[in-house]
């Protein structure tokens, strides 16, 4: 998957603009957890409904720390998120000087709706801490819900969701203060 989004960023030049549709555009994911870190929080998409991590667009923007950064703080009406750099086990969980690495990347379809083609979302994930739980769910979700790792299977089944929780629980047996 890797070798793909990296070939794709490579060959388009328009990459993180929307307009981008064949073969799909890059779009950035804020999985972001508790401040205790033992919960996510998803939102239930209006769009796909489906429970997922919250993110967007890029529109245009090559800094896709600060896409996911926008669209977490967006989505979920939280006052701010620190940035966690799952690559330095040195920070233990504090933000460093330099830009984090991503949590994650996926690349999933979208489906046609309305004047837009299906077309691919090539996703990079950061991972954020709350600093609080206070959330106001926004015009793009049903709904948003802090989940306990545990009980994930209960809101959804996504492959890629289900591989950010093994990688964070991961991540915070690693790292002591996760």
């Amino acid at each position: 998957m890797v070798t793909r989004f990296q070939r794709f960023v490579e060959a388009q030049p328009r990459c993180f603009e929307r307009a981008l549709t064949a073969p799909g555009h890059v779009t950035g994911s804020a999985w972001i957890v508790d401040p205790a870190g033992e919960a996510v929080l998803l939102t239930h998409h209006r769009k796909l409904d489906l429970w997922i991590q919250l993110g967007g667009h890029a529109d245009g923007d090559p800094d896709v720390l600060a896409v996911a950064r926008r669209e977490g703080l967006e989505e979920s009406g939280l006052g701010d998120i620190d940035a966690i750099d799952p690559g330095s086990a040195v920070d233990a969980g504090v933000p460093v000087a330099g830009i984090p690495v991503p949590f994650d990347v996926d690349i999933h379809e979208i489906p046609a709706r309305r004047h837009e083609p299906a077309h691919f979302h090539f996703d990079v994930r950061y991972v954020f801490r709350a600093r609080s739980r206070a959330v106001v769910t926004s015009d793009e979700s049903h709904a948003l819900a802090w989940v306990p790792m545990e009980e994930l299977e209960r809101y959804t089944t996504d492959v890629s969701v289900q591989r950010m929780a093994r990688k964070w629980l991961q991540l915070r047996t690693m790292v002591p203060g996760m």
